[in-house]
């Protein structure tokens, strides 16, 4: 079971991250987008609907899921860059899953919103400094994260959901 929660392995924060480190973080955030869009390609809606594990979200909600999460990223980048070690909102990320807009809102708006939510993303994280990848928010949930931690995670959490995706449709013979 603890493969379908964490099929990628959970999130390790590094204890010392490289330039080309972050780069590579960049990168994988960057493709997010593109990733997502090929893992539900020719999917039908029943199989949308299918959740990725036990008690788990359907792969619909996964999609939707993403662009509600990296939004909130970004805007905790922006916060964090902007003032000192803000502390963020947190949010209840089951709770939004059942909003009717998850189920309601096609899928291709927020594979849209993903792609474009992503340009804005990569391009403030691609001029940025070694100083403000040192920048950090306060989450009150889990602790102070710097900016190079939190990209870090980010990139990690596109592909922990894609793989979601991924490993379903291996499963299934998808």
């Amino acid at each position: 079971m603890e493969n379908l929660h964490y099929p990628i392995g959970k999130f390790i924060p590094l204890d010392k991250i490289s330039s080309d480190q972050r780069k590579e973080w960049i990168a994988q955030l960057a493709d997010t987008p593109n990733q997502l869009r090929f893992a539900i390609k020719d999917l039908t809606s029943a199989q949308l609907d299918t959740p990725y594990r036990p008690d788990g979200w359907s792969v619909r909600q996964v999609v939707h899921h993403l662009p509600d999460s990296h939004m909130n990223a970004y805007v905790r980048f922006k916060l964090a860059l902007t003032e000192d070690q803000p502390t963020i909102k947190t949010y209840e990320e089951d709770r939004w899953s059942q909003l009717v807009d998850y189920q309601g809102t096609p899928i291709e708006v927020s594979l849209t919103l993903l792609a474009s939510l992503h340009q804005r993303f990569d391009t403030l994280l691609s001029e940025m400094q070694d100083a403000e990848f040192a920048r950090s928010y306060k989450n009150p949930e889990s602790g102070v994260l710097t900016l190079e931690t939190a990209l870090g995670l980010y990139a990690w959490h596109g592909r922990h959901h894609i793989a979601h995706i991924t490993s379903l449709r291996n499963r299934m013979g998808w």
